[in-house]
């Protein structure tokens, strides 16, 4: 009788295989690896080596708390001399003498999530069994036949492997660019997104169907959309609009999704505060790439949330152009949400591809604070009946808006106003840190036969929409001037037409506001009420409003926004024609120096500045750094002493650079009169030498 075969060591060599499953970056000292492609271990047998037809080896791998066949959570590997595809399989790669190497594959459709492993040795009537350990499995955008198969290297460094960002804020005519650091193969990230799923009510409520549902990124999206947000679970963020943030933290001020997540697990699954739309979209995008799913951030400005789902937002003012406070429909300044990448074999192959997912807690959808994925292909084609949540992204792109005046004798009365939602719908372009317009793929161009067709098919099945294109007899517009910079007063202008041959005589009302970027105004900070306006035929007529430091300084919040609305009543039509325009107030500019040759696991510093551009001293100056590769942590540096006006706000920070390639760095700035100022560098941090 053969000797029983006995397992003396073995070598999951994680470093080898994280390489080459693209995941090195997560960790080296625990095997991940993604799903479709084969990895290799070596087992050592001693006193006697594996014998091919004497011995015979085999594998199990499970997961989630009752793995099963069934569901898919628990697969025995027999070991043989080849690989199969679309299945569990294990085969012989070499022998020398007691040392066996094995390659291993999952099938491309594998449940994703934490594996242990085990070997079963059996010669002749004997048999044992070793543990292995545990690896992580992941979805693979570089396998053909898994489901968020991305075919473009280039969009897959971007998508799934790029750890920092940029998202766009500010207003349709005044973009602005926020990095963000992604840092999705940061310390502990992998288990942090690994617990989502687990704390998720559906993991909680049945587990085992939780886990045979994970090979689904449909499902895994839904369940990430539900859990960035804390409304019905114990999700990652509590979202806050109503800027009291005293027991928590500004949305403003988070620049990386790390810190957020690191605390949620510090804090027992505690819902950090707050967030906001582009913090829920970015924490999502982190959690989705972490787990192989290609990911991006999307901005949409003049954003529609349609609670009716009638696809028309009707919104009413008062006769100085504030909102009144009794609607729930409202229009954004943007609306920042996630696409991920995956196939829709629910729905067909015609919709495969990207899909929004919008963790901000706006609607119920199917009863839980979720949105998405709701494929952009349909959206674009009005296709509104399909999962998850079409009609209501629709909307949000495409929505009619009607705007109405309540005047001071309680009569309501309609504008004449055309609004257009979806604008500039943005996202970061591959490679660079520029904008990419990607308002083509929700929307035919405004105006085109294929635009009208599918809003016709749309308003049939949900809205109440209408295009008003009455012609005016005066028209209105605002024009801003150049430097709009925080500290300083500037100029801003309603410009009058008269598109007819006779004179006009009008009344002029044009008001700015502090506002907050969800469409909320604020205190005023500019008026002026004209109650004769002379209108000569064929004219334009050009009437300033100066908007003073003092007045807008003390009620901004730190989206740094105003919201000007220009209200003009032609005394012989007795139409109202109404102007609004959202602007912003751009914060001074961060320098970042480096001071050093940037290289892998050699010290940098940072030198960070800012000068101060009001005309009185900051106080409670404080740095927050941070970057994937670059910093273990945040870092924060406070001064000591005020910065007088024209002065800089100077630091310097040690970097420790973990990577090579091009990583960066990102920093916020407050002080007590300057908020939520950001800036950032890209450092390219070059390889230890081979």
């Amino acid at each position: 009788m053969a000797e029983e075969l006995y397992l003396e060591s073995f070598d999951l060599d994680c470093s080898g295989n994280n390489r080459s499953h693209r995941t090195a970056e997560a960790s080296c000292e625990q095997l991940i690896v993604r799903r479709g492609q084969p990895f290799q271990i070596t087992l050592n047998f001693s006193p006697r080596g594996y014998e091919e037809g004497v011995d015979k080896l085999s594998l199990n791998a499970i997961t989630g708390p009752c793995p099963s066949e069934e569901s898919g959570t628990r697969s025995h590997i027999p070991v043989s001399d080849a690989l199969q595809d679309g299945t569990w399989s294990a085969a012989v790669k070499s022998t020398d003498g007691g040392t066996v190497i094995l390659s291993i594959t999952s099938p491309p459709d594998a449940r994703i999530g934490d594996y242990n492993f085990t070997l079963e040795t059996s010669t002749e009537s004997q048999g044992s069994s070793f543990q292995l350990g545990s690896f992580k499995l992941l979805f693979n955008p570089w396998c053909p036949e898994d489901s968020v198969y991305l075919e473009n290297e280039e969009e897959r460094k971007e998508y799934v492997l790029c750890q920092h960002g940029i998202i766009f804020q500010g207003t349709k005519d005044s973009v602005e660019h926020v990095p963000w650091n992604f840092g999705q193969f940061e310390d502990g990230m992998l288990e942090i997104a690994l617990q989502i799923l687990d704390t998720s009510p559906k993991f909680l409520n049945d587990s085992n169907r939780d886990c045979s549902r994970r090979n689904d990124p449909v499902y895994i999206s839904r369940v990430i959309s539900a859990m960035v947000n804390c409304n019905d679970d114990k999700g990652v963020l509590y979202g806050r609009w109503d800027n009291k943030y005293d027991d928590g933290v500004s949305p403003m001020f988070w620049m990386g999704s790390v810190a957020i997540l690191r605390r949620w697990r510090k804090f027992s699954c505690q819902a950090v505060k707050y967030g906001q739309c582009w913090v829920f979209g970015a924490v999502a995008c982190t959690v989705l790439r972490c787990l192989g799913i290609p990911a991006r951030v999307i901005t949409n400005y003049n954003s529609a949330h349609d609670t009716n789902s009638n696809l028309l937002i009707e919104q009413y003012l008062d006769e100085q152009g504030k909102r009144q406070a009794k609607q729930k429909d409202i229009i954004w300044n943007y609306h920042c949400w996630v696409e991920a990448w995956m196939g829709r074999p629910d729905l067909g192959e015609a919709y495969n591809g990207w899909q929004v997912v919008d963790p901000t807690p706006q609607e119920k959808s199917e009863g839980t604070y979720c949105c998405g994925p709701a494929p952009v292909k349909a959206v674009k084609e009005g296709d509104l009946n399909l999962k998850y949540d079409v009609p209501f992204v629709f909307a949000e792109v495409n929505a009619d808006v009607a705007y109405y005046v309540q005047q001071n004798d309680g009569s309501v009365k309609k504008t004449q106003f055309i609004s257009l939602v979806g604008q500039k719908i943005s996202t970061k372009a591959i490679g660079k840190d520029e904008r990419e317009d990607i308002t083509h793929n929700y929307k035919y161009p405004e105006g085109s036969e294929d635009e009208r067709r599918v809003f016709e098919k749309a308003n049939k099945q949900f809205g109440e929409g209408e295009v008003n294109e009455k012609s005016l007899d005066v028209s209105i517009e605002i024009k801003v001037s150049e430097g709009m910079n925080k500290g300083f007063d500037f100029d801003v202008f309603a410009v009058i037409t008269n598109n007819t041959e006779a004179e006009k005589q009008c009344r002029l009302m044009f008001c700015a506001r502090t506002s907050s970027y969800n469409g909320e105004v604020g205190p005023e900070c500019g008026m002026k009420d004209l109650l004769n306006v002379t209108l000569p035929p064929q004219e334009e007529k050009r009437v300033p409003l100066r908007i003073l430091y003092e007045k807008y300084g003390p009620t901004i919040t730190d989206n740094n926004m105003i919201k000007l609305v220009a209200m003009l009543f032609d005394y012989s039509s007795k139409d109202i024609i109404l102007a609004m325009r959202d602007i912003h107030i751009k914060n001074p500019s961060i320098k970042i120096k480096i001071l050093g040759e940037p290289k892998q696991k050699r010290k940098l510093v940072a030198e960070i500045s800012l000068k101060n551009p009001l005309a009185e001293p900051l106080t409670d100056c404080c740095f927050t750094v941070e970057g994937a590769g670059l910093t273990a942590e945040q870092l924060v540096q406070t001064l000591d002493c005020p910065v007088e006006p024209g002065q800089d706000a100077k630091v310097r920070v040690d970097l420790m650079p973990q990577l090579p390639g091009k990583l960066s760095l990102v920093v916020n700035f407050e002080s007590d009169l300057l908020k939520a100022v950001k800036g950032y560098r890209n450092i390219i941090i070059a390889p230890l030498p081979k």
